[in-house]
């Protein structure tokens, strides 16, 4: 069920911007960085897991600390502490760790076992100091807000697309290859432009309150919107491998084309991303032994699965026709000749983001509120509900107003904050949770939990990589602009 829930949350939004980036960096390069990014990632999971047994393992050890303390209190100073009571109270120095470790496997074997759920600002707290914190909720922060910027332009650019060919001329040509300007004609007088700035108002009225209040009993919708999700994927596989066995198909894939490797790398980041999720994912799960291997073939899963979408889109259609929202690309009456399968896939991201957006909103609000919080303090009524839900909701609808470009906004959000959350900090955390462990219980115990890569070699690895990246990336949005 574990397994499942994680195929779930990482097979999302960023899916359906994939083919469209695999077609213009080209069918081999999209295929060894899908690759190469997916082994990244599953490591940097298995860090995440690791840090999760290390939180685990010190919150047991502070509440061993604190009854002795208790049972120290109430018994008589006299009474005859055993030595194993002097060795914990003593747990920071290294020459009386040995014994510390034999009095613990013999109370309880399992020190490291993940029992009790620390979500990641948890775990950052424990083991980063005040500024690796603050770093750490902001880089949350700014993916949160790519992530709803994202959501604020797909639900307007999905109905704006099929609405207005849906109707005078245009009727059900989205995907034949016309390419529409925002200044063409939707119905009458207004254009295209108007038509989605119209929608993303309704979209910011109807689900923008969302956020001033908290989202609960979700369990259903959630069910449903997987549902949905898995009938839209497996239909457009489906109809692209017909139309290609029909020898209709009209796609003629580039092997390499490095100027779309930007856009590529921050679609696949965001296409792998879990990370942060992982706490709620794997503490449920009962027999943690083999969850590392469990990981590992839902990630090979998942690679198989994005590359089988990706490679029947670019084949099927013309790299010019692919559109940001995949989706798009099945409202074309020649492809698909029901109209309610058209309409189901044309406006399936709206269902399904539509669930999803006030969740996120209210996560992201939460994540201010922590930012800021401080020990014992409360927030005046006006701060609380209307200050942070306003700071919360109108930055992504301001930026989804200015540019609908959902490759973009996705390759952005992955290639900074997700490159942040996905490699950085996780490494980070296996660094320091190491650190710490030692610390408390000396340079003999071994985590359990500890990742296959556990040499100190992949975390520098990692952090080169994810230094690299924001370079890289940096480097090449300054000199794409600076030719335009």
């Amino acid at each position: 069920v574990g397994l499942v829930y994680m195929f779930n949350l990482i097979v999302g939004t960023g899916a359906l911007t994939m083919p469209k980036a695999f077609a213009t960096a080209g069918w081999l390069v999209s295929l060894v960085l899908l690759m190469f990014l997916g082994f990244m990632s599953y490591m940097t999971t298995t860090f995440v897991v690791e840090a999760m047994a290390a939180a685990n393992a010190q919150l047991r050890w502070k509440r061993m600390e604190k009854r002795k303390e208790d049972d120290e209190e109430d018994e008589d100073s006299s009474s005859g502490v055993s030595d194993s009571d002097v060795l914990l109270q003593d747990g920071y120095e290294r020459a009386e760790t040995r014994p510390i470790l034999s009095v613990q496997r013999r109370g309880s074997p399992n020190i490291f076992e993940i029992t009790e759920r620390v979500e990641m600002g948890q775990m950052a707290s424990m083991f980063f100091n005040k500024v690796g914190v603050n770093l750490f909720y902001f880089c949350i922060i700014i993916y949160l807000y790519g992530d709803l910027a994202i959501y604020a332009a797909a639900v307007p650019v999905s109905l704006m697309q099929v609405t207005c060919s849906a109707t005078g001329n245009h009727s059900c040509s989205v995907g034949d290859g016309t390419k529409y300007n925002d200044t063409d004609r939707c119905w009458g007088p207004i254009r295209r432009i108007d038509a989605y700035r119209l929608y993303l108002a309704a979209f910011t009225l109807l689900l923008g309150p969302f956020t001033f209040f908290n989202v609960q009993k979700t369990k259903y919708l959630q069910i449903m919107t997987s549902l949905m999700r898995w009938i839209a994927f497996i239909l457009m596989i489906i109809l692209a491998l017909i139309r290609i066995s029909r020898g209709q198909a009209e796609g003629h894939p580039s092997m390499a084309q490095l100027s779309g490797i930007r856009n590529l790398f921050g679609v696949c980041v965001y296409s792998f991303m879990c990370q942060h999720s992982l706490p709620s994912l794997i503490t449920p799960i009962s027999k943690k032994r083999h969850v590392n291997k469990l990981v590992l073939l839902d990630y090979i899963l998942i690679l198989a699965f994005y590359s089988l979408l990706s490679f029947t889109a670019i084949y099927c259609f013309r790299n010019d026709t692919l559109m940001d929202m995949y989706t798009l690309n099945f409202t074309n009456c020649e492809i698909i000749s029901i109209a309610f399968i058209r309409y189901f896939l044309g406006l399936f991201p709206v269902f399904t983001i539509s669930t999803n957006f006030p969740i996120i909103a209210v996560t992201l609000r939460n994540n201010w509120k922590t930012l800021f919080h401080r020990e014992g303090g409360t927030y005046p009524w006006v701060v609380d509900r209307i200050v942070f839900p306003a700071i919360t909701l109108i930055p992504p609808v301001l930026v989804a107003f200015c540019t609908h470009d959902l490759e973009a906004l996705v390759g952005i959000t992955g290639a900074y904050a997700g490159n942040g959350i996905q490699y950085l900090i996780p490494a980070f955390l296996a660094y320091c949770s190491r650190k710490d462990t030692q610390l408390v219980f000396g340079t003999g115990t071994v985590n359990k939990h500890l990742s296959p890569f556990r040499h100190t070699f992949w975390i520098v690895f990692v952090l080169i990589w994810g230094f690299s990246c924001f370079v890289f990336v940096t480097a090449n949005i300054v000199l794409s602009e600076s030719k335009l």
